[in-house]
C-alpha cells in the first residue's frame, strides 16, 4: 500500500536535492525520510532516485511519478483547506506555548488576525524559552526551532530557518574572524542558558563537530544574545529570525571553518 507519508517525502527530497535537507524541512530525522522513500519504493515495485555519494537524481520510473504526486499532494491539502473553511468559526479554548522573541515578531502578528475572525475563540499565548511537554502541560500546540525530540508527537514546519554565527563589526575587527574551528574556540563566547552546554554545534558533510569557546556570557533569551553580540561581548550562535533584521546586507554566506560550511554575520 503506498501512504501518502511516503509520497510527500519523496517530493520533499526531490525539492530539497537530498535526503538530509529534506529532513530538515520536514523536522524529521534523516533516518525516518529514507524509511519512508524506501517504503514507497517496495510499494512501487521500481526505484525512483539514483543514488550516487554526491547526489540524487531521478529515475525514469520516477521522474513520471513526480509529475502525478505532485498533483496528488497540491489535491490534498486544498481538500484540506476547503474542509478547514466549511467548519466555519472556531469556538473554545486553544493553548499555545512559543519562544518568547519568536513569538513576539512573527507568531503574535500572524494570530492577531486569526482571534479576531474567530471571536468565540478563547486563545492563550504562552512565550517561554523553556522545554515543555505539551502532553503535561496541557498545550494544544508547541512552536520551537529545532528538530523533534518526542516521537509522541506530529510536528509540522513553519518556516525554514538558518542559525548564524553572529558578531559585531567592532569586535571581530579586534579578534578576527574565525578560519578554523581551532580559531572560533579562542574567541569568547556567548551562549544560551537553557541548552545547557556552553558549545557550537556545526553540521557539515562529515558529521556534526562541537566547538567550545570560553563563556563570555550565558542568558536565556534570545533577544538578550543578539544584544550583547551587537555591543561587542562576543560570538553568539542564533537563528535567522532572532537576528535577521540586524545582519540584513551583512551575511558572509558559506564561509569554511575547518571543513564546516557555515554563515557569518557582523
Amino acid at each position: 500500500m503506498i501512504k501518502l507519508e511516503g509520497v510527500a517525502s519523496f517530493a520533499a527530497v526531490v525539492e530539497a536535492g537530498s535526503i538530509s535537507e529534506a529532513a530538515r524541512r520536514l523536522n524529521l530525522s534523516k533516518s525516518v525520510v529514507s524509511e519512508r522513500l524506501a517504503e514507497l519504493e517496495k510499494a512501487m515495485g521500481a526505484n525512483l532516485l539514483r543514488r550516487t555519494t554526491r547526489r540524487l537524481t531521478l529515475t525514469e520510473d520516477g521522474a513520471a511519478f513526480l509529475e502525478r504526486a505532485t498533483r496528488i499532494l497540491d489535491e490534498v491539502e486544498a481538500a484540506a483547506t476547503d474542509v478547514a473553511e466549511r467548519r466555519g468559526s472556531l469556538a473554545g479554548t486553544l493553548r499555545i506555548s512559543a519562544p518568547v522573541t519568536f513569538g513576539r515578531m512573527h507568531l503574535g502578528p500572524a494570530l492577531y488576525p486569526f482571534v479576531a475572525r474567530h471571536p468565540e475563540l478563547e486563545l492563550t499565548l504562552d512565550l517561554d524559552d523553556r522545554r515543555v511537554d505539551a502532553v503535561t502541560d496541557s498545550y494544544d500546540a508547541v512552536v520551537r526551532h529545532g528538530p523533534l525530540e518526542s516521537s509522541r508527537l506530529v510536528a509540522w514546519q513553519l518556516a525554514p530557518s538558518r542559525r548564524l554565527l553572529v558578531a559585531s563589526p567592532g569586535y571581530l575587527e579586534q579578534m578576527g574572524i574565525p578560519a578554523t574551528l581551532a580559531d572560533l574556540e579562542r574567541h569568547r563566547g556567548i551562549f544560551y542558558a537553557n541548552r545547557g552546554a556552553a558549545d557550537w554545534r556545526l553540521q557539515g558533510d562529515c558529521g556534526t563537530e562541537i566547538a567550545r569557546a570560553a563563556v563570555a556570557l550565558r542568558v536565556n533569551n534570545g533577544d538578550m544574545m543578539r544584544d550583547a553580540a551587537e555591543a561587542g561581548v562576543g560570538i553568539a550562535l542564533l537563528p535567522t529570525f532572532i537576528v535577521g533584521d540586524t545582519c540584513s546586507g551583512q551575511v558572509i554566506s558559506d564561509r569554511q571553518i575547518g571543513s564546516f560550511t557555515v554563515d557569518f554575520a557582523s
